[in-house]
């Protein structure tokens, strides 16, 4: 075997070392926060999505150093799935995001869901920039709770976005809290600097990442009753050019940030390739 043969195979069996390493760390912590995270809803594919999708996108780092962002985004899938499929009224939508915003404030938690995200918040707080930064993480978090809102009451009232609105409401994605919680807690000193300016580009790669979990998880969403851009009238020939103008767009605005935190950039277009690789789908339509 060629060197940059063997180079190669060494580091795709590295980063499937490290996302194991830290699928054993989030299977450990799903079994702290009890009833957060049923079997029938969680299964092994999906820690292994997860954890393959951010050791892939920061293939340099440690587990310790993508426990955050890993945990931040198990984070997510549990409120999300208490929001799609827990919540049967807009009140209890509210009472859930009121109680998360609480926490992030300070509040002591008083369920598994809070208790997690505060056990969340004292970990970033270890960081010292922690405290220059916690606005934009609450903020980000903020948004992600009004888009998931947003997205039970057009399910709830069976409102028909407009793909552009539907588009506006991708925070309820949550990557991009992932995204600002990583970079709080690893980043460059440039990076974390320059979060506001990041966190918009993120809020970018998040857009395609919207359509593109859409068009993977299509009959699921179906099946389970969820909110699907492909049920809202949209065609597939309207998503891939979506898909392929949003890449474009993440594209131009991560290649400035290249010259100033290389590993920013290179985390961003992973997180793209990555999950389109994995789904077999891109913004192009070459694969479906």
């Amino acid at each position: 075997m060629p060197d940059h043969e063997l180079d190669e195979a060494f580091e795709l069996g590295r980063t499937c070392a490290l996302a194991a390493e830290c699928g054993r760390d989030l299977r450990r912590c799903a079994q702290m926060y009890g009833g957060l995270f049923p079997a029938p809803g969680f299964g092994a594919e999906d820690y292994t999505a997860l954890t393959l999708s951010m050791a892939f996108s920061a293939p340099w780092a440690s587990a310790a150093r993508l426990k955050v962002a890993n945990r931040a985004a198990l984070w997510v899938l549990a409120v999300d799935r208490l929001v799609d499929h827990t919540a049967t009224t807009r009140e209890q939508v509210t009472r859930l995001t009121r109680e998360c915003l609480s926490v992030a404030d300070g509040a002591v938690p008083r369920s598994p869901v809070t208790r997690f995200l505060a056990d969340l918040r004292d970990e970033l707080a270890t960081v010292r920039e922690f405290g220059d930064l916690r606005w934009l993480w609450r903020d980000q978090l903020a948004r992600m709770l009004a888009g998931m809102t947003r997205a039970w009451v057009w399910r709830d009232t069976s409102a028909v976005p407009t793909l552009e609105h539907y588009l506006r409401n991708a925070d309820s994605r949550g990557s991009c809290f992932v995204d600002v919680s990583h970079w709080i807690y690893t980043a460059d000193d440039w990076a974390k600097a320059h979060l506001e300016e990041l966190r918009a580009v993120s809020r970018k790669v998040q857009r395609y990442l919207h359509l593109l979990g859409d068009v993977a998880s299509y009959r699921r969403d179906l099946s389970w009753g969820d909110l699907n851009v492909l049920a809202l009238g949209v065609s597939r020939a309207e998503v891939a050019e979506a898909m392929a103008g949003l890449e474009r767009e993440a594209t131009a605005l991560i290649e400035p940030v290249r010259g100033r935190s290389p590993r920013t950039a290179v985390y961003l277009r992973r997180r793209i390739g990555f999950n389109a690789g994995y789904t077999g789908i891109s913004g192009e339509g070459r694969a479906r």
